[in-house]
């Protein structure tokens, strides 16, 4: 009964991962997924499908009229959005093939989203038009290579032409106006964005954070902001605040990590020369650089913080 047992669980693991066993060697093959492959008309209707289901469930977002889109999320609350990119992410289809046209539209939205920062929305109705028409073109005969050089010549063109309609925008007032339309009508939200650009100028950095008070803030941060720290608490100059502050240090920025004191070591007698301290942006410190630093701030007295 056992031995019945054990030749059942045998045969099962074989089932399971197409094992087999044969002149003392043991072949292991893996079953990948069928690949589904379809040609020409079927292909293209197919594809169709997926690209027009998706541009319906974007194009109600489109203007400052469009309607919000509820979608469902495999964890917490349903979210509410009216952003065309957004909606166009969370569409997924069980048929592969509608699933490729669909991949198609989210590739041009989010190329969209990330030149120009909006107009996804528009972005995924024009996508819808131009391929329909295609279709129908090549199902009327048209070579589809003749197709594809047409339509790029008809984009270049018409880009051409915005270009030349361009009119820059420089007042806080236009700046307020782009940003209440990105913001979908929100006004204290166009006027927070050109109060920002106003304060950091055109090449400033704006970070936006999800807050939690009932207000939107705007918090300006002078000079460069990094997400990182002192690498070690016997830097600390505050003990109070557990911070470290320097004032009017040299700056060392060192693209690689930092092996050898050998490598910083011109740095480190400067910086003992002028008497100032010295702040350190690299990539890592190695253990027994890290503790040649700490001695040196112990005993010498060098301000070295990497």
């Amino acid at each position: 009964m056992y031995r019945f047992a054990a030749n059942l669980a045998s045969k099962a693991r074989v089932a399971k991962n197409s094992t087999s066993q044969a002149s003392g060697s043991l072949i292991w093959s893996r079953n990948y997924a069928a690949k589904d492959i379809r040609f020409g008309v079927e292909a293209r209707a197919l594809m169709l499908q997926g690209v027009e289901e998706l541009a319906d469930a974007v194009k109600v977002t489109m203007g400052p009229k469009g309607r919000n889109v509820v979608i469902e999320q495999s964890w917490g609350a349903p979210k509410v959005t009216k952003d065309g990119v957004t909606v166009a992410k969370s569409v997924e289809f069980s048929h592969r093939i509608k699933n490729v046209g669909a991949s198609l539209v989210k590739q041009v939205a989010n190329a969209t989203n990330d030149v120009a920062g909006d107009g996804t929305t528009c972005a995924t109705v024009l996508t819808r038009a131009i391929f329909a028409e295609g279709c129908k073109s090549v199902a009327a005969g048209m070579n589809a290579m003749d197709l594809r050089r047409g339509i790029t010549m008809a984009v270049d063109a018409v880009v051409t032409n915005l270009k030349s309609r361009t009119r820059m925008i420089s007042t806080s007032e236009e700046i307020a106006q782009v940003g209440t339309i990105s913001a979908n009508g929100e006004r204290e939200i166009g006027e927070l964005i050109a109060k920002a650009m106003e304060k950091v100028g055109k090449e400033g950095v704006i970070t936006i954070q999800d807050g939690k008070t009932l207000f939107n803030e705007l918090e300006v941060v002078e000079g460069m902001k990094l997400d990182r720290g002192y690498i070690s608490p016997y830097f600390i100059t505050n003990q109070k605040n557990q911070k470290c502050e320097l004032d009017d240090p040299l700056i060392l920025i060192h693209e690689k990590k930092i092996s050898s004191i050998n490598a910083i070591v011109k740095i480190l007698e400067l910086a003992l020369k002028k008497q100032r301290p010295l702040l350190i942006v690299a990539e890592d410190v190695d253990s027994d650089a890290l503790a040649t630093l700490i001695l040196n701030k112990l005993r010498v007295g060098i301000r070295s913080v990497p």
